[in-house]
């Protein structure tokens, strides 16, 4: 069974392509014009062992907003499409990661239930020359909804004690997290082959 999905989305803001295979093995082929959201969604591919591609244009002559959101929309499109009915697979999935001082927590449920809770601490206000700290939890929020997924990510610890946090870790390892849970959640289970995992019979 082929779990793959290809996306287009086109606004009068942005131009999105996404093409998703989650059974690959962590290729990518990146480019937003956003350097550290580009660095990001390598990060989705390579821990989440996902084949990606993500091309699009935005008006970055007005910010980054536009283009970090379309493309998030896009991202969750192709993970609900590449899903299919979701026979078979974990449905659940969570990681821990630890990024030198940070500590990221992420659970997912592949639940059809879009719902986003997001934690972390204060952070300086750009990554980078382009990217909003401010984008990070619309990304997850935008992701989890057209994913239709649930999504817990809470940032445990960020600084050294006596310290301020670094920014690009604390981001980092929560796309790491992220990436790690739906590895999780979306693997096929020996265990329920055939079956939606719910009682209902259906995500």
């Amino acid at each position: 069974m082929s779990r793959t999905a290809r996306v287009e989305r086109t606004t009068a803001e942005t131009k999105v392509l996404v093409e998703l295979d989650l059974d690959g093995s962590g290729q990518a082929d990146i480019t937003t014009g956003v350097g550290f959201y580009d660095h990001m969604l390598h990060q989705i591919a390579r821990h989440g062992g996902f084949d990606l591609t993500v091309h699009t244009v935005g008006d970055l002559e007005i910010d980054a907003h536009h283009t970090i959101e379309d493309t998030s929309l896009a991202l969750g499109t192709a993970f609900d499409q590449a899903l299919g009915n979701k026979i078979g697979i974990r449905r659940y999935g969570s990681a821990t990661i630890p990024m030198d001082e940070v500590l990221v927590r992420a659970a997912v449920d592949l639940s059809g239930r879009p719902y986003v809770v997001h934690d972390e601490p204060a952070l300086a206000p750009y990554i980078g020359p382009v990217y909003p700290t401010s984008m990070t939890r619309h990304i997850w929020e935008s992701f989890g909804q057209s994913a239709r997924l649930t999504l817990h990510v809470s940032v445990l610890r960020a600084a050294r004690p006596g310290g301020h946090p670094d920014a690009h870790h604390v981001v980092e390892a929560q796309f790491k997290a992220v990436a790690r849970a739906l590895r999780e959640a979306v693997a096929i289970d020996p265990r329920s082959a055939g079956a939606v995992p719910s009682t209902k019979g259906l995500l």
